[in-house]
């Protein structure tokens, strides 16, 4: 898809030089629990991308971010990140603690061509946060405070997209709206998987059923000819094993009904109706014995500890499926297929997404977990055709064909 095919507005559409611009970013960091302090992470670097061409193009950036929600220990200031952002752009990125007072609206004023300017975390106002519309979101504090000092708003941020919040979608009414460089390329990936003539794939894991069940739904809903295989694994798998009338053992079955994942057992027999042979479940599991893994043929169930990851067999099935792929299939990845973070059951999640990094097929990563699994199995986010920032936006755009992020920077 060539630049003038996009149907979205982006950076390519807009003149920033001499230019005030928001941009809103999305800078939420993991928290390293010893220090308390953020950690370095791929959604710095990667914003760092749009905020640098905006300043080496003359714009004067002013930055909304947030980090965390009020109530939560994650909940913090945003310092830390502009000494951050300010090592991946190689420019200062400026910090004012302040966000709509007098202090931010004579900072923004000040700005020379070129410089950077990050705002207190959004969060603080309590306005943020209401979902409501883009029109009465610009009447608030936030919009009718900041938009009068710039000329172009930016959302460099598809993962929050999916929130009407104040700092998405409400300056759309006043300002001329575009996508960042993120933005961008997070659209385009989707596009790649969702809108072009190819067939699909799924490898569905991780310990957020109601969203796997989202994006298998929007699959199937789509054109179900389209679907090539589900590869199942994580709490889905378990899930499937059991709607197929197959025991855990109770360390498992007691995990599910308190999480309240059993509702879903009525409707992954649909699926699986629906779908037949395309549906590929675990055919051995790996549970803790003594603090071990054990490896155990389904046929065995049900097992007395905790289930934490597919077998080794099960693994090197999903494998061979994946690498014979071809270049005109999509694979969507929603998680890890087991308890990755632990390092004695890593080892599905390792060699399921080593076979996803040798394919031939277009790879989609979903964010999050699937991120963090990448690293910790060895390997890179340029392992991958792209790698999403989104997490919860991704699943939702994949379900709901629409983000009320998004609908702001389509081209009418």
């Amino acid at each position: 898809m060539s630049r003038r095919d996009v149907w979205f507005r982006t950076l390519d559409d807009v003149d920033v030089s001499g230019k005030t611009v928001i941009v809103r970013v999305d800078l939420n960091s993991p928290i390293d629990p010893e220090t308390g302090k953020i950690r370095d992470n791929e959604r710095i670097r990667a914003h760092a991308e749009t905020v640098r061409e905006l300043s080496d193009k003359n714009s004067r950036v002013v930055l909304i971010a947030h980090q965390g929600r009020k109530g939560d220990p994650d909940f913090l200031p945003l310092k830390d990140h502009a000494e951050l952002l300010s090592k991946h752009v190689g420019k200062t990125v400026k910090y004012i603690p302040d966000i709509i007072g007098e202090d931010a609206v004579r900072a923004i004023k000040s700005l020379k061509n070129g410089e950077i300017l990050l705002l207190e975390n959004v969060r603080t106002l309590d306005e943020e946060t209401v979902e409501t519309s883009p029109e009465e979101h610009s009447r608030g504090k936030l919009v009718s405070t900041l938009a009068p000092l710039a000329d172009i708003f930016i959302l460099d941020a598809f993962s929050v997209a999916h929130r009407p919040h104040a700092s998405v979608v409400g300056f759309s009414p006043i300002l001329p709206t575009v996508a960042g460089r993120i933005m961008e390329r997070e659209l385009r990936a989707i596009t790649t998987v969702l809108e072009e003539d190819r067939k699909v794939m799924l490898v569905i894991g991780g310990n957020k059923p109601e969203e796997c069940v989202k994006v298998i739904d929007a699959v199937v809903s789509k054109n179900i000819e389209d679907l090539k295989y589900i590869l199942s694994g994580g709490v889905l798998g378990q899930l499937f094993l059991m709607a197929e009338g197959r025991k855990l053992g109770e360390p498992s079955e007691s995990y599910i009904k308190k999480k309240k994942f059993d509702m879903y057992l009525k409707h992954l027999v649909e699926i699986r109706e629906k779908v037949g042979d395309r549906l590929k479940t675990p055919v051995d599991l790996a549970y803790e014995e003594d603090g071990r893994r054990v490896e155990v043929g389904v046929d065995n169930l049900p097992v007395p500890g905790a289930i934490y990851d597919i077998g080794e067999k099960t693994a090197k099935r999903y494998a061979e499926i994946i690498l014979n792929s071809s270049r005109e299939d999509a694979i969507i990845v929603k998680g890890p297929l087991g308890a990755y973070e632990r390092e004695e059951f890593r080892k599905g999640t390792r060699i399921v997404y080593e076979a996803l990094a040798r394919c031939k097929a277009f790879t989609l990563i979903g964010g999050g977990d699937s991120s963090t699994a990448i690293e910790l199995v060895g390997l890179s986010p340029k392992d991958f055709s792209y790698v999403s920032l989104g997490g919860g936006a991704l699943i939702t755009y994949i379900s709901e064909r629409t983000l009320p992020g998004v609908e702001i920077i389509r081209k009418k």
